[in-house]
């Protein structure tokens, strides 16, 4: 690399890098043992949170070039942010690390393939709800056609990466196209109305895990809430923020905001903690704007994910019973440590009888999704899920679960892994409650 494109590099980190924040980080190691490609890469340093912002810091100083080591440091994170509790000094590690992929997402020349994939992913594909239905429905054509079977029976998958292979048995049976198209606007309490509240559907919970989302609805329904869900919203962002795309994430979060401004609700609720995480840091990606700074203030104060809002309104104090089984919990990274919501998954659970719960052995570690992580990274993706996996299988569960779309994804691709999908299922949070609540009432 240049001199020049050096410098350039330089100029770029010391642009977007917060200082003070990279001052902030005393190099303790408080956060080495929370960090999992620490861990899993034999400990190395490079590839722990305090090491990471000795790199940016010696960029921004001019002491360290940005070589090939540098960058793979920066994308070899996870973002899961599991480093930010374990901190004496409240390092928020994973707005330097957003800032870091910005300076080297602007900077760097990428390979044409790469250019064409986060061009068709993040300007063609998330941000459009249509072309996001239309895509997924080509999903459910894969699925429901005879093309599947026949692409298993020919071996066409063999071709393909192992832990892609196995991915494919983990997607779930996607909803027809008219299911997609034609949603609710508003859904009324079944009883007496407690509380208001404006829903955020996301743009893959919307399509792909539609039927999750019609559950939160129920959920939130049955619990005493009059729901809006607004027509014009779309996706949080999250992924274009986590990838360097800051100013296309600010764009996303801008229609949101407009989205739900006039909704007159008590909270914005949320299903996914990875879309929740980045939405209640709306009003940090648009502070230097004045005409949305106090707007993003707003929309940010009323984010809710929907377990919190359920404990609230004591749901868990309702009449809820499922069949025997063992169930354990995984944590969303970005729903513990970027929402700090952890008991309250904790305290539906253990609420419905008939099953046993089983704390799992670092239930808050990350199990390797983190977004296009597990597609992007596989090799570290998959060396944090057979971990993952070993500490489930102690737990002796028969269920999984999970609050975030890729967290699910990810704990069902460890069941196909292990070859488990006969014994042991992975269902998101409001699944099992909707199953709870339900037979509960068919009981009595």
């Amino acid at each position: 690399m240049t001199t020049v494109e050096q410098r350039k590099f330089q100029e770029a980190f010391q642009e977007h890098l917060d200082y003070d924040e990279l001052l902030n980080c005393t190099r303790c190691g408080f956060c080495l043992p929370s960090c999992p490609t620490y861990v899993q890469s034999g400990k190395d340093e490079v590839q722990s949170p305090r090491g990471r912002i000795a790199l940016m810091k010696g960029v921004v100083d001019g002491l360290i070039e940005v070589t090939d080591e540098v960058k793979q440091s920066i994308e070899l994170c996870l973002g899961c942010r599991a480093c930010e509790p374990a901190c004496p000094s409240g390092v928020n590690f994973g707005r330097l690390l957003e800032q870091a992929r910005e300076a080297i997402h602007q900077t760097e020349r990428k390979p044409l393939h790469e250019r064409l994939v986060r061009n068709i992913a993040f300007d063609k594909l998330f941000p459009h709800h249509e072309r996001m239905i239309s895509t997924v429905g080509l999903l459910r054509f894969y699925q429901k056609s005879g093309l599947q079977t026949m692409t298993r029976k020919l071996g066409i998958l063999n071709f393909f990466p192992d832990h892609m292979r196995t991915m494919e048995k983990a997607l779930p049976e996607v909803p027809k196209r008219k299911q997609m198209k034609h949603r609710p606007t508003y859904i009324e309490a079944t009883k007496s109305t407690r509380k208001k509240v404006a829903f955020f559907s996301g743009c893959l919970m919307d399509t792909m895990f539609l039927n999750i989302n019609d559950m939160t609805t129920k959920l939130l329904s049955y619990a005493g809430c009059d729901i809006v869900i607004p027509d014009i919203q779309g996706c949080c962002g999250a992924l274009h923020g986590h990838s360097g795309e800051r100013e296309r994430a600010k764009e996303m979060a801008k229609k949101n905001i407009k989205a739900f401004e006039d909704a007159e609700v008590d909270y914005i609720i949320t299903n996914a903690g990875g879309c929740g995480a980045f939405l209640v840091e709306y009003d940090y990606l648009l502070q230097d704007d004045p005409a949305w700074a106090e707007r993003a203030k707003q929309f940010t104060s009323k984010i809710k994910d929907v377990t919190s809002i359920l404990v609230d309104l004591n749901f868990h104090k309702k009449p809820l019973k499922v069949d025997n089984q063992i169930v354990t919990y995984q944590d969303s990274c970005h729903l513990r440590n970027g929402q700090n919501t952890y008991r309250e998954p904790r305290i539906l659970l253990e609420a419905i009888s008939g099953m046993e719960y089983k704390e799992m052995t670092q239930a808050d570690s990350c199990c390797g999704s983190a977004g296009i992580y597990n597609i992007v990274q596989p090799e570290m993706s998959m060396k944090i899920l057979d971990d993952k996996m070993a500490h489930v299988k102690e737990t002796k569960a028969q269920t999984i679960v999970t609050t975030n779309p890729g967290c699910l994804l990810q704990m069902k691709l460890g069941v196909e892994r292990e070859g488990l999908s006969e014994h042991v299922r992975a269902i998101h949070i409001v699944e099992l409650l909707i199953e709870a609540y339900e037979q509960a009432r068919t009981i009595s």
